[in-house]
């Protein structure tokens, strides 16, 4: 792992760093494990089963490994207050918990990875590697209370129950859409209804007026989204995704007669691909009345990259090596229309009725395209050793964006040896990272809720570009720029009697960082500029938010390691500090809540401890304490304190290849604090951003065999 800036060897995605993943190249022999798992509180059931075999000989072979598995979701809720009150009052047909949080389901969770490899010539070897995985994961959004929610059910936060007038329509909203495009065909305004001439129905004490709103249920004429869900409704909201991706390469060695050293050449080609089917379901499109589905395809996410890579190494000299490269990269990003359905504005829109799928709207028309963007890349990296203890290395690495231009990186580190045993490293780099097609075009709604106003509120993602961002802004020109950012590093490593000790002290200066703005409420005016745009989903659209350059940090840290051997065994202790400060931010884009975010969301302080033992030849234990420092949750206005948790797990070999394993992640079964405002806001137990997750202990066994 590089933890400091690589930018200048990589590119953007290296801004903070790059990691090595060693792959599996056995060409014989394999392993198959089953490990089930279960939490203490009794659900979140999960299991995998995976397996590798190896094929070929060394001079042709492939790896092959898969697995299979899935999870049962978890729930650490309580009831909301405004549900009870329902109970209380007698509605019946209210979920206990109205709102789960916890872990999704997750189902058909399959994944395949192959390396493979083989020896062409005497200097030319083929390599690759290729994945595939699947999975479908279902969560749940924010109750729907069957009084209040505004456009469903009620369009004065709960003092009366919205009621839609049917008269003057067909209940076959083909038919009413056929008339209404056959009028704007024919250049006529279109009179959507009747006036809505029935009465809302008063709420008091949490009940809707029972004779009135049984002659509401009576009426062909009339609707009320209680004859669906009397007891409100909570959106099941997940996604059928898809991942998969192929490298290819050769690799070789030329001219060393020329130049009496070995050049190394690498030529490869890789694409991928992620795909994301979004589903939601039990929810309504409220503009479509009683004829609304319940169940929406609100559209895809696809993002696509191909690269090719050219990259040569020569030992120049027995103290300066050369490494240089060239890469072409295109990054795809494409949004697929939704099911008509799920961004249509219905006819009971203008009774007050909210269009589009409900918690999630559907991409409209105009939302849907696909962008493409390239990029072409050169660097240059050399390794120096001027005198012997001491070890320079430097990078630049020049790029051109197809959008935005180019951008000219750097770094230079240095490692200097006091001792045999004690070495002094540092690094100076310059790093960018470019926004990507996803960040510059995506549009979508979803529904969060607003602790001000104490209710669910409709929020959108637009792109930067859009007109809407630039009366915020007071720009015309919003699109987005690479971020940027100077980092240093500077630490040591030491060892005495076979005791490692690193230490990294870190300062990364950031400007122009991409990150979502605050929420703003939307004028009527920019509203019906994007409904006349064909974004109908606008519709519903009561705040939006957009991707933006406008804020610098400060991010500082220390990393440190403590290696260790003990008799049989090893200890490994491990701390790191960061803290990130906002230098520079504009106050129009970034509200206070924004920058806390930013600078308390993350435990400044974590550490572990991780002991490996061996009691026999056949019998090992492993043990970690982990210990993470108080963290700010926004959704909950909270700041929780730091906790520490212990796992556990020990693995006995019985022979032939056979490994028996039991184990528990946070085996004292530690929650964090309990959220105070939990019943009377959205339910969630525990601050959902807990850095070691909020469903307590787990407990799992895995029984392996290798041959």
């Amino acid at each position: 792992m590089l933890r400091d800036g690589a930018s200048a060897q990589y590119g953007s995605d290296a801004i903070a760093g790059v990691m090595n993943f060693q792959l599996k190249d056995n060409h014989e022999g394999g392993s198959f494990e089953f490990k089930p798992g279960i939490y203490q509180y009794g659900d979140g059931r999960q299991f995998a089963v995976a397996g590798n075999i190896g094929l070929g000989n060394p001079d042709a072979w492939s790896s092959l490994s898969f697995e299979y598995g899935g999870a049962d979701p978890t729930i650490r809720s309580v009831q909301r207050t405004d549900a009870q009150n329902l109970v209380d009052a007698g509605n019946f047909s209210v979920k206990d918990p109205a709102q789960i949080w916890g872990q999704p389901i997750v189902e058909n969770d399959f994944k395949f990875f192959a390396n493979y490899g083989a020896t062409l010539t005497d200097d030319i070897d083929f390599y690759g590697h290729a994945n595939y995985a699947r999975k479908r994961v279902e969560g749940g959004f924010y109750f729907r209370n069957p009084n209040t929610r505004s456009g469903v059910f009620s369009k004065t936060g709960g003092k009366t129950l919205l009621v839609g007038d049917l008269r003057g329509l067909t209940n076959e909203m083909a038919e009413w859409e056929a008339r209404k495009q056959a009028a704007e065909a024919a250049g006529q305004e279109f009179t959507e209804l009747s006036p809505h001439d029935a009465d809302d129905i008063p709420i008091t004490n949490h009940v809707p007026d029972p004779a009135q709103l049984q002659a509401v249920k009576s009426d062909p004429n009339l609707f009320t989204f209680q004859e669906i869900f009397p007891g409100g409704f909570t959106p099941r909201f997940g996604a059928f995704t898809w991942d998969s991706s192929i490298v290819v390469g050769v690799k070789g060695t030329a001219l060393k007669d020329t130049l009496d050293k070995d050049l190394t050449w690498d030529l490869s080609g890789s694409f991928g691909r992620h795909h994301a089917d979004f589903f939601i379901f039990n929810t309504v499109n409220a503009s479509l009345g009683p004829d609304t589905p319940t169940y929406f395809d609100p559209g895809d996410y696809i993002q696509t990259d191909y690269n090719l890579n050219f990259d040569v190494t020569y030992p120049l000299h027995d103290l300066v090596f050369l490494a240089s490269g060239l890469e072409y990269r295109n990054e795809g990003f494409e949004i697929i229309e939704g099911e008509r359905e799920s961004h249509q504005i219905g006819p009971l829109a203008v009774q007050g009725f909210t269009a589009a799928s409900n918690g999630f709207s559907g991409f409209s028309p105009v939302a849907a395209g696909t962008w493409y963007r390239y990029n072409v890349a050169a660097y240059l990296e050399s390794e120096i050793r001027p005198i012997d203890p001491l070890l320079i290395a430097l990078a630049v690495r020049g790029e051109n964006f197809e959008d935005f231009g180019s951008t000219l990186n750097y770094k230079a580190a240095a490692n200097y040896k006091i001792t045999e045993t004690m070495r002094l490293r540092g690094s100076y780099s310059s790093g960018f990272r470019a926004p990507t097609p996803g960040q510059q075009n995506a549009f979508n709604i979803t529904t969060e809720f607003n602790f001000e106003k104490n209710d669910l509120v409709n929020n959108g993602t637009i792109p930067s570009t859009n007109p809407a961002v630039g009366v915020v802004t007071g720009k015309e020109d919003n699109s987005l720029d690479p971020e940027t950012s100077n980092n240093f590093t500077g630490g040591f490593t030491v060892e005495i009697l076979d005791v490692n000790f690193t230490m990294d002290f870190f300062d990364i200066r950031m400007k122009n960082r991409l990150s979502l703005s605050q929420d703003f409420a939307l004028t009527d005016t920019q509203k019906a500029d994007l409904i006349a745009g064909g974004v109908t989903s606008a519709a519903n659209l009561e705040e939006f938010r957009f991707f933006t350059n406008d804020f610098d940090t400060t991010t500082q840290g220390i990393d440190a390691v403590v290696t260790a051997p003990i008799p049989n065994g090893s200890l490994i202790a491990v701390y790191n500090f960061t803290s990130t400060t906002v230098t520079d931010h504009n106050p129009e884009t970034l509200d206070d809540l924004r920058i806390k975010e930013l600078e308390e969301n993350l435990p400044e302080h974590r550490a572990n401890l991780t002991l490996l033992q061996s009691i026999t030849d056949a019998w090992g234990v492993l043990g970690r304490a982990s210990y993470f420092s108080n963290w700010y949750d926004s959704e909950d206005d909270q700041t929780y304190t730091g906790k520490v948790i212990f796992d556990l797990e020990t693995t006995y070999t019985v022979g032939s290849g056979v490994a028996l394993t039991v184990g528990g992640r946070n085996i004292l079964n530690t929650y964090p604090d309990e959220n105070p405002n939990a019943a009377n806001t959205i339910g969630n137990k525990y601050g959902q951003f807990s850095p070691f997750g909020f469903d307590g202990a787990f407990w799992y066994a895995k029984v392996g065999y290798s041959f």
